[in-house]
């Protein structure tokens, strides 16, 4: 392959400290892969930080691979773009393809943390602190990226997370389009606002997703851009414009801003479990309602959706006693 497409001379530029270099190998009709290395300030588990942006062990957007890199297709202000990442000696190595690929370089440290602020976080309770003081590679992620976000949050609205899985898996695969660059097998680019507004009706149906949901995704990528826009705002201001939309809640704009903003402070309400797992590892009460549970987070005000975070990384969960959701039971709102 080498042989056949050889590499063009190029000169490396600097940036901030940090080194972007051309690199890969060029193939017909892609542009080559461009690189950049991070020297990271503090500890990171690059699972922990990036975990909660995968929808799925078959998400088509996100893949792992045995050498420990994280894979991403993501759909950029400039064009879908491919990046992999992964931990060397305390440096970040990243490389990306496609047209996006400049613009996910450039968003990596914020990807990683670089935003977040653990020392403004102040553990109140025993499990809590430990769970902290076990997990020092734990920052939260912000994408820029608002649709990437929005639209699998809403797929999983009242459904099992398997159930809202497979719609996002079966959608992006078959009205994406394959993930730019050398990218694991069946990587894909969720689709383009327009795309997701002509997918028909039928095909809704036959990804398990019902008319509301889908009428929700269609109102949000409409306005796709003003949505967009939200990564500028505070998460409060992002969650209430994004709340504009008719079928998008407290729950949808919650999960939404975490991961993109990276809030720290919003709080997942009118979640089915959430409320008894908080209860339950800080009061003792598998029976906690959204009420409960953010009296119970009140003393992390700032810190909430961090110290929820923590809270389900510990393990603690009321014991189960009733059987595992069925499909079509009610999950979140």
């Amino acid at each position: 392959m080498a042989g056949r497409f050889p590499l063009r001379p190029t000169s490396t530029t600097v940036r901030g400290g940090d080194v972007v270099v051309p690199g890969g190998v060029p193939r017909p009709a892609m542009a080559p892969g461009r690189r950049r290395s991070w020297a990271l300030p503090w500890p990171l588990d690059l699972g922990l930080v990036l975990g909660p942006l995968r929808r799925g062990p078959g998400d088509p957007t996100f893949r792992t691979t045995p050498d420990g890199s994280v894979w991403r297709a993501s759909r950029t202000p400039t064009g879908p773009g491919t990046l992999r990442v992964a931990l060397r000696s305390g440096v970040a190595e990243a490389e990306a393809w496609g047209p996006g690929a400049e613009w996910l370089l450039h968003q990596l440290p914020e990807m990683l943390g670089a935003l977040d602020d653990p020392a403004a976080f102040a553990p109140r309770h025993r499990l809590v602190a430990l769970t902290w003081k076990r997990r020092p590679g734990l920052r939260l992620t912000r994408t820029g990226l608002v649709m990437e976000s929005l639209i699998p949050s809403v797929l999983e609205q009242k459904v099992t997370t398997d159930e809202a899985y497979r719609a996002w898996r079966l959608l992006v695969r078959k009205f994406g389009e394959p993930a730019p660059g050398p990218a694991p097998a069946r990587m894909h680019v969720m689709p383009a606002p327009r795309t997701w507004a002509l997918i028909p009706s039928w095909e809704w149906h036959r990804a398990g997703v019902d008319n509301k949901r889908a009428s929700t995704i269609l109102r949000a990528v409409r306005v796709a851009a003003r949505l967009e826009e939200t990564t500028g705002m505070e998460a409060a201001a992002a969650q209430a414009r994004l709340e504009v939309v008719p079928g998008i809640g407290p729950w949808t704009s919650a999960e939404t801003v975490q991961r993109s903003l990276g809030a720290a402070d919003s709080v997942t309400v009118g979640d089915l479990h959430l409320p008894g797992i908080v209860g339950y590892a800080l009061a003792g009460d598998r029976n906690a309602d959204d009420e409960v549970m953010l009296s119970l987070l009140e003393p992390y005000a700032g810190q909430r959706h961090r110290a929820a975070r923590l809270i389900l990384l510990s393990g603690s969960a009321p014991p189960r006693r009733a059987p595992k959701m069925r499909r079509g039971d009610i999950g979140r709102l």
